[in-house]
């Protein structure tokens, strides 16, 4: 009766290992991206999620490969999490030909079809509809598929968002709404402007949706949580909404020094980084700090190699420019 408690702490070690990895790899590919940014081998804006990377993974742990996911223009950490490749996203951001999106996309719009990551939206709110008509598709088709839209707190002051929720509340649709809380909405505080103390999780309830708060810098919670929700949804219980309070470790975008963040919370959210979480929890687990080590020094190899794939891709072919764009790959809805 005692092997039982000890393997699956065993099989739950190696679980939370390969999450570990993977926020390593992701936490990496954002500083690379920041790097290049800086040098300036990165053109136009970045919104770098560093800090942020226990939600994407811990989320995708919980979702089937099928499963829709749309994002935010601060989506690097979603594309990587549902199959995306380092060298893909910072070849798309360097505007190489061997970038995610053949250079058209950048850093706003990393999309991966093929893994049904469906897309990254400039536009606050935009894809929460369509996260919907996603979940309404699924649900026409019988896959019992979800559709996850993740976005930011600013997101849940905009129209959309309500709009979103309560549509799929009436219709009761396979669709998980995720609130990447970083507690700031660009350079303001979301508390200084909303009226409730959790912009997404308080005002669930109104449209009759389970609103849940989550440490969304703690992957093992994370996923917990998401598989929760998920469950209910497959099951015909409607949507769910889910808060992961956070923080991101850089500014808004490009160089922004963010000091208008204080230092102490700064500081203390630093100190929460969800990398030290789940190195906390592998200890508690008793992995060795050699066998955590080996992943940092993987997720190094890999970004590294990344880099210099991309910085040495050629430059995307001006003839392709219009392909890819309209649904028959062409230009004639121009005449």
């Amino acid at each position: 009766m005692t092997r039982a408690p000890q393997a699956a702490a065993g099989v739950e070690a190696a679980r939370l290992l390969l999450l570990y990895e993977e926020m390593a790899v992701i936490r990496r590919t954002e500083q690379a991206a920041h790097d290049l940014f800086m040098s300036g081998l990165v053109k136009g804006t970045t919104h770098l999620a560093a800090g942020h990377e226990a939600i994407a993974v811990g989320a995708s742990a919980a979702l089937r490969d099928d499963d829709y996911v749309f994002a935010t223009y601060r989506g690097h950490h979603h594309a990587l999490a549902r199959g995306a490749t380092p060298e893909e996203c910072l070849a798309e951001l360097m505007s190489r030909a061997t970038g995610l999106c053949g250079a058209k996309g950048g850093s706003m719009h990393l999309t991966k079809a093929s893994d049904n990551m469906l897309g990254s939206y400039a536009i606050v709110g935009a894809h929460l509809p369509l996260a919907v008509g996603a979940a309404w598709s699924a649900r026409l088709r019988g896959t019992e598929q979800l559709a996850v839209a993740f976005f930011g707190d600013g997101a849940t002051n905009i129209g959309a968002f309500h709009e979103a929720l309560n549509l799929a509340a009436v219709w009761k649709l396979p669709v998980l709404f995720i609130c990447e809380n970083n507690l700031y909405m660009e350079y303001t505080p979301i508390a200084d402007v909303t009226a409730v103390a959790n912009p997404a999780a308080d005002r669930a309830p109104a449209y009759g949706i389970p609103g849940e708060i989550v440490d969304g810098n703690d992957v093992v919670a994370v996923r917990e949580a998401v598989t929760g929700l998920a469950d209910r949804a497959r099951a015909g219980g409607g949507p769910g909404l889910l808060e992961a309070r956070t923080y991101r470790h850089y500014g808004h975008s490009r160089a922004d020094p963010a000091t208008y963040r204080p230092a102490e919370e700064v500081e203390r959210w630093l100190k929460h980084d969800p990398l030290d979480v789940a190195r906390g929890r592998l200890a508690e687990l008793g992995v060795p700090t050699e066998m955590v080590a080996g992943a940092d020094e993987r997720a190094g190899a890999v970004v590294q190699a990344a880099v210099e794939a991309a910085k040495n891709a050629p430059g995307p072919d001006p003839r392709q420019a219009l392909t890819d764009v309209w649904a028959d790959g062409g230009a004639r809805w121009r005449t």
